[in-house]
């Protein structure tokens, strides 16, 4: 078995955390890291995501991927170029599975929805959504609204991608923008790491099962992707080593080759990139002027060519720009609805409007659509609008 890599000396320790907004005694059995990843588990929001779209909608078929699937395996490619990277694992792992607690139903398509009609109201940002989720919206505590995560793992979630700060004054900011004057996150570095690493396993996690789902929808077939950068050469191995195999089977050998590939560049880019910037703390790799954890130029450009054929052939395919127009007439009608008629709401969302103006009552109302399950949005909407349902 190969051996477990040196700590490195540039990863977050888990004794030295900055700890949390609202004090709270230590585990006597989980590090803050472990702990808020066991928080994340028992989110609601988390246990939504097994309903929400990724790309294909939830009722299209049992086997395509969901929010909670990805955010899985893009948690186990995490922990394991963490550990190999002797980083955090917990941290890496936790700030994965957090990543997405924000998405609305119905993947883009509801983000883009959700964006029309706050435009007057503040805005919608995926990611926004998600810090909010778990500083604000989820209630499972005595002491405080969220999860009290560690100070590392908010700065995570809503820095994985690179320093923020050139975002506070965008209106749908603001919720960042307001925990930030009081509690300091250091929005205009890099994150740890760890997060860095979250961040590139959803790049790996997301391009290869796209391609996967997209063969398994009959978007495009196998040997479609043999002149495509990247995926191409590993199906025309897969292929050339069975070629009596069943095509599904060898495109699951094409995709988990692609994954090795990808995991393989990142590792070795990484520590080139520690070593030519004499990284050697934590605070160095927030200061180093740009991502630590990061694909090598050659991938990032076989990446992008991957992503034109999965735009084209895919993301805008017109069965699921159907399915799009679809989401979004949804979730159209019932902001409007609810907008007009706020009593319509549960009885837990109208307490929570009641007293506020009309841009706190739309974010309400974005707030309760944005959790809502594609299937549970999709049930909402037929009580609200088809007369069927009363029998009528």
């Amino acid at each position: 078995m190969p051996s477990t890599p040196p700590r490195a000396p540039y990863a977050e320790c888990p004794s030295a955390s900055r700890g949390r907004k609202v004090a709270e005694p230590e585990s006597r059995t989980r590090t803050p890291f472990a702990r808020d990843r066991d928080r994340i588990i028992h989110s609601t929001a988390f246990r939504r995501l097994k309903e929400k779209t990724q790309v294909f909608v939830a009722h299209e078929g049992d086997h395509f991927r969901t929010r909670m699937t990805h955010s899985l395996e893009v948690a186990q490619i995490a922990r394991s170029i963490a550990t190999a990277l002797g980083l955090d694992a917990d941290l890496a792992e936790t700030v994965a599975l957090a990543h997405d607690l924000g998405h609305p139903p119905f993947a883009h398509a509801g983000e883009d929805e959700l964006k029309v009609q706050m435009a007057g109201y503040g805005g919608f940002d995926h990611n926004v959504q998600t810090f909010r989720v778990v500083t604000r919206l989820e209630r499972r505590y005595p002491r405080f609204d969220g999860l009290n995560l560690a100070w590392e793992t908010l700065e995570g979630v809503i820095k994985h991608n690179g320093p923020v700060a050139g975002h506070l004054e965008e209106p749908s900011w603001r919720a960042i923008a307001e925990f930030d004057a009081e509690y300091d996150l250091r929005l205009s570095t890099w994150a740890s790491a760890e997060a860095q690493v979250a961040a590139l396993s959803d790049d790996i996690a997301y391009n290869n099962h796209d391609v996967d789902d997209g063969v398994s929808a009959g978007l495009f077939g196998l040997k479609e992707l043999l002149d495509v950068p990247l995926i191409g050469p590993h199906v025309a191995s897969s292929l050339a080593d069975y070629p009596d195999c069943d095509h599904a089977i060898v495109k699951l050998e094409a995709v988990r080759r692609m994954i090795g590939a990808m995991v393989d560049d990142v590792l070795a880019e990484t520590r080139r990139r520690a070593v030519a910037g004499k990284v050697e703390t934590p605070e160095d790799v927030r200061m180093l002027g740009h991502a630590l954890v990061s694909f090598s130029r050659p991938m990032l450009e076989d990446l992008g060519e991957l992503r034109k054929f999965l735009m084209e052939r895919m993301y805008r395919h017109w069965r699921v720009n159907r399915t799009r127009s679809q989401a979004r007439r949804i979730l159209a009608d019932m902001f409007k609805l609810f907008m007009a008629e706020p009593d319509t709401l549960p009885a837990e969302w109208q307490q929570r409007a009641a007293d506020r103006d009309e841009a706190g009552c739309a974010r309400v109302v974005c707030d309760y659509i944005a959790g809502m399950t594609d299937r549970y949005a999709i049930e909402e909407h037929r009580k609200l609008f088809n007369l069927e349902v009363w029998g009528m």
